[in-house]
């Protein structure tokens, strides 16, 4: 009897039992999810928004190379630390805002599973303690955090399962935006007005609102250039 063998990350990723179970727990409906917006396994690519004051996370997709991106499934964070702004030092506890993507999984995580973000990334190195910026954010299960986005290990598994299609898809790039709160011109001003003064965090904040309005008005990846003094070029 011949044996189909998996290869690719997704074969990679199956090789561990913590991947083999969400699959078989959470394929069928990942798979419903996806034909519900038309969406091909195959083809899928997919943007995350993470909002800290609202506690939440957005899981958006598409056809690869297609138009728009929908809204495939809002997650609760459900354990948080610090306080509204960026992170910039190792041990603050602060969750990190600002323009990020996966760069690594972890199918052995004490989180259950985990997908690592790539704080600290170009601006960060700039911005943050040159010494100790801190590392190690992660998306991951089990609803604990100093600094990470933890989901409910149920939650993680499709979460998951879902970065690892799309990645075995060909998506290198994760997108991964994390914004202080939902960037409405009504909160915006409110953040602005609180924080006046703050100029490290008015003008990432400015940065991040034109990547919320960006995406908000056409459903497509924005660009961001990461520049020399640490802000961002958002177009």
């Amino acid at each position: 009897m011949s044996v189909m063998i998996v290869t690719g990350f997704k074969g990679e990723q199956k090789k561990f039992k913590r991947v083999r179970d969400a699959y078989a727990e959470k394929e069928s409906g990942v798979k419903a999810l996806l034909a519900e917006k038309s969406i091909q396994p195959d083809q899928l690519e997919i943007y995350l928004r993470a909002f800290k004051s609202e506690q939440q996370l957005e899981l958006w997709g598409r056809n690869r190379g297609g138009n728009q991106f929908q809204l495939l499934k809002t997650y609760s964070i459900c354990q948080t630390c610090g306080v509204l702004g960026p992170k910039r030092k190792q041990g603050d506890l602060q969750i990190p805002e600002g323009f990020y993507h996966i760069n690594a999984f972890n199918p052995t995580s004490k989180f259950h599973l985990s997908m690592r973000l790539n704080y600290p990334n170009q601006s960060d190195k700039v911005l943050s303690d040159k010494k100790y910026p801190g590392g190690d954010i992660y998306i991951h299960g089990d609803c604990v955090t100093i600094g990470c986005l933890p989901i409910t290990d149920e939650q993680i598994k499709e979460l998951y399962i879902i970065c690892v299609e799309a990645k075995n898809n060909g998506q290198n790039t994760i997108p991964v935006t994390m914004f202080p709160a939902r960037l409405t011109d009504d909160n915006f001003h409110k953040l602005r007005q609180k924080y006046k003064g703050d100029t490290d965090r008015i003008n990432l904040w400015n940065e991040l609102k034109k990547g919320y309005d960006l995406f908000n008005q056409n459903k497509q990846l924005f660009s961001v250039k990461f520049l020399p003094d640490g802000r961002h070029q958002v177009k």
